[in-house]
Order: C-alpha cells, then sequence, then structure tokens
C-alpha cells in the first residue's frame, strides 16, 4: 500500500513538472554545464558560441561577460534589441544577426573594431547607425531584406568591404558613399526600387559581381563597360530597352545566363527594344558582335 501511495505521489509530482513554466530555451542550453563559458566553442582559429533558434526574444546577461568570443550566432530567434553591452566583446571577428525583428542597432557596434563579418539580413531595420563605420576591419556586410532607404556617408571609411547584400531594402538610387568602397568585388542591389545606375560605377574597379536584378532600371551606363573585372552581371527583370554599344568591352562575362547562380550576363526579362531579343538568342558572342558593329556605324 506504501508502496503504491508513493508511486502516486511521483506520477503527481511528474504532471506538475510537465505543467509548470519552461524555461526559456537559453537556459536549457545552459544545463550542458555549470557555467556560461561550457557553451563556448574553441576551435583551431576562433572562440566561438551559436544560440541559434533559441526562442529568445531577449538576449540572456551571461553573453556580455563572455569577453574572449570571437564568434557569436544569435540568428533566427526574435530579439527585438540588441543592449549597448555589445560593445564589451571586443573580440568579435564575426556576428550573426539574421533573422530576427531588430529595428536598429546600438552605436556600441562601433567598438568592435576586429570585427570583419556582420549578418544583419532579415530584420527590420530602417537605418543603419554611423558607428558602425568604425569598424574598419569589416570585409562582409549583410543588410538584405530590411526596410533601408540609406546609407550614412561614413560608410565611406569602410576601405576594407569587399562584400555588400542590400538586396530587398528600399533604395531608390545606389548610395553616393558605396562608390568610395574600391575594395568591394561583390554587390547585391537587387529587389530594391532603383531607377538608375550612376556613371560613378566605374570607380568600383574590384567589382566582380553587381546584382542589381528586379528593379525599375531603364538603361545601363556607360561606364559600367569599364569595369573589366566584372564576371556576373545580373539585370533581370527591369525595364532596360537598349545596352550601351562598349557592353563587349566586358571580356570576362563568358556567356548569356539564365540560371542566377551562373556567371555571365543577365538581362531576361526586359522589354529589349529590336533587334536586341533575337541577338540575344544567339548568345554573348553574337551580342558583343552586333554590338561592335553598330559602334562602329555610328
Amino acid at each position: 500500500m506504501g508502496s503504491e501511495h508513493s508511486k502516486n505521489e511521483e506520477r503527481r509530482s511528474m504532471v506538475f513538472l510537465r505543467k509548470g513554466p519552461k524555461l526559456p530555451a537559453w537556459e536549457d542550453a545552459l544545463l550542458a554545464g555549470r557555467e556560461p563559458k561550457s557553451l563556448l566553442k574553441r576551435g583551431l582559429r576562433y572562440v566561438s558560441l551559436s544560440l541559434i533558434m533559441k526562442g529568445m526574444t531577449s538576449t540572456p546577461d551571461f553573453l556580455w561577460g563572455l569577453h574572449e568570443v570571437q564568434k557569436l550566432n544569435l540568428s533566427r530567434n526574435q530579439l527585438v534589441v540588441i543592449p549597448p553591452s555589445l560593445g564589451k566583446l571586443d573580440r568579435l571577428v564575426v556576428l550573426n544577426l539574421g533573422g530576427n525583428c531588430l529595428k536598429c542597432l546600438p552605436k556600441e557596434i562601433g567598438l568592435l573594431r576586429n570585427l570583419k563579418v556582420l549578418f544583419v539580413n532579415m530584420n527590420c531595420l530602417k537605418e543603419v547607425p554611423a558607428e558602425l563605420s568604425l569598424c574598419r576591419k569589416l570585409e562582409v556586410l549583410s543588410l538584405s531584406h530590411n526596410c533601408i532607404s540609406q546609407l550614412p556617408l561614413s560608410f565611406t571609411d569602410l576601405t576594407n568591404l569587399r562584400k555588400l547584400n542590400l538586396s530587398n531594402n528600399r533604395f531608390v538610387q545606389i548610395p553616393l558613399c558605396i562608390f568610395a568602397l574600391r575594395s568591394l568585388d561583390f554587390l547585391h542591389l537587387g529587389s530594391n526600387k532603383l531607377e538608375n545606375i550612376a556613371e560613378s560605377i566605374q570607380y568600383l574597379v574590384n567589382l566582380q559581381i553587381f546584382i542589381v536584378e528586379n528593379n525599375n532600371i531603364r538603361s545601363l551606363p556607360r561606364s559600367l563597360c569599364y569595369l573589366s573585372t566584372l564576371e556576373l552581371l545580373n539585370a533581370d527583370y527591369n525595364a532596360i530597352q537598349t545596352l550601351p554599344d562598349d557592353l563587349y568591352l566586358l571580356r570576362r562575362l563568358r556567356r548569356i545566363a539564365w540560371n542566377p547562380m551562373d556567371k555571365g550576363l543577365h538581362i531576361a526579362h526586359n522589354p529589349l527594344s529590336r533587334p536586341l531579343p533575337e541577338v540575344v538568342e544567339g548568345g554573348l558572342d553574337v551580342l558583343f558582335n552586333y554590338l561592335r558593329d553598330k559602334k562602329e556605324h555610328n
């Protein structure tokens, strides 16, 4: 009888525990060790911490005491704000805040002087703090899928930036500061509201991949043809009617590309004036020969 009674008590206790409040996901993660540092992974190059998809609506306080962390991944949560304490993690090299609900970044992000890679894609940003330009080592920056319409002029200081993704935002024109980023080799401005590409594009002398698909661009500037390093030019889904006669100078474009992942010239789904649609169907060599001949006869 006593044994049966103790079993019933145990069952009631289990039911009570199941019905009790759940631990926040990050606290649950902490159960893997006795202290927060047990969550750190020490690789060959970096000390990293990953809290992906933990259901967090706010960042845990213990995070800002982990000064040795160099790679921090807080992506795919429901974070609404990142506190100023972020600036304490001044050894960070890689920071991933993608897939949250952030409306702004703290100005203290400028204290992350070792930062090289920053992902803040898929959030609710309307602007970017000027202090980000203090991260002079930054090489990769993704701000895609936000609500940004302009960048601070101080971005001209990001002279080491090589890859910049601004796709799926609200840019009406390419921010002037971008043309000062001479180290850029990748620039994605697809799915914005661009109506033109400024002649200043010629200053991005190291650009290899340039994506402006799904905008309202009506023509490609002649200066674009002087980017001899360009290997992928994606201008699909725009309002382009004519192509610059000097386009044949882009000798690193190897083909008319149809697959979004392929390098080459993407010019599909534009209202090209005749005979360009038929010429494009013949391939890149046919197109370049046509443009070269057209220039010589003008």
